[in-house]
């Protein structure tokens, strides 16, 4: 006789769908892969359904699958965070949170934000994880993602904490050797370091402070996929390039390297903490977010 559906086994089934496969969910749920498998296979036993079809290579939700999760996958999400909230508020923030970061980031200024919240939260059990490339948060179990640029329109929900500005800088010692440019144009006949990560990472629109405009195409001689390499090419002098201001910062005040063409400028980047799809947020998630803003306001 089948039994009535267990709570239990119906955040298995959405961990699973919402991971894209058993595995993910275990790591997301912190247990075992045959646990989670036992507790989808005991909700498609009271339910009388299949909710997954199973290849070797994959598992999609079956179209019952698909009722199930888009009709319960909200309410457990807005049951959680209810339920998450009421016991927080009287015990205080605590819990796993696992974050996305660019590793430049994270080197460069997160980790002191980090230190600083985890003193004021010591009940939260942080996981960071550094990487420039864009992840699949839902199917890593992620809770907030930082990025530094453009965001394009997506399911994520984001909230900018600040802006910064675009500095084009080089080595003293790639200046010594080719000439300091004058003007953006100039940059067409220099050496340039690419950041592939970018959509357009050769062509670039500058706006001078009298407010005239020049576009201008420069050679990649050399690219790149990750900010840090970006930096340590530039300061061994291989070329020119761009870095935020908040990447350049350190090796500016050395001098390390230097910023050219003081008087143009480029568009402002946005600072985003991410949010992944889905309606329920973790407390801990806006708590950082709260305190990122508050602490950033100064910089």
């Amino acid at each position: 006789m089948a039994t009535d559906p267990d709570i239990n086994d119906l955040k298995a089934f959405v961990a699973v769908a919402e991971a894209g496969g058993f595995t993910a969910a275990a790591d997301r749920l912190g247990v075992a892969k045959s646990r989670v498998s036992q507790k989808v296979s005991r909700l498609e036993a009271s339910l009388g359904v299949s909710l997954f079809s199973r290849t070797t290579r994959r598992i999609n939700t079956t179209p019952e699958g698909e009722f199930v999760y888009g009709r319960c996958g909200p309410l457990l999400s807005e049951l959680t965070e209810v339920l998450e909230e009421v016991g927080q508020a009287k015990t205080g923030l605590r819990g796993p949170l696992r974050l996305s970061v660019p590793m430049e980031l994270a080197v460069q200024s997160l980790a002191p934000l980090v230190r600083r919240f985890m003193i004021v939260y010591p009940g939260v059990q942080l996981e960071l994880r550094s990487s420039d490339h864009i992840i699949d948060p839902v199917q890593e179990g992620i809770d907030l993602s930082f990025r530094l640029g453009w965001l394009k329109e997506s399911r994520q929900k984001a909230v900018k904490l600040r802006d910064f500005e675009q500095v084009v800088v080089a080595s003293p010692d790639y200046l010594a050797r080719a000439g300091m440019p004058q003007t953006p144009v100039d940059l067409a006949n220099h050496d340039w370091i690419a950041l592939s990560l970018l959509p357009a990472p050769l062509t670039w629109s500058f706006v001078h402070q009298d407010g005239r405009e020049e576009r201008v195409q420069v050679r990649g001689q050399c690219k790149t996929d990750a900010t840090t390499l970006l930096r340590a090419l530039l300061r061994e002098g291989m070329g020119i390039s761009v870095l935020h201001e908040l990447y350049a910062a350190p090796d500016l005040s050395a001098g390390a390297l230097v910023r050219l063409l003081p008087e143009w400028h480029l568009p402002r980047v946005g600072l985003y903490a991410v949010y992944p799809p889905g309606r329920f947020v973790s407390p801990r998630a806006r708590a950082l977010v709260e305190f990122c803003r508050s602490e950033l306001a100064g910089f």
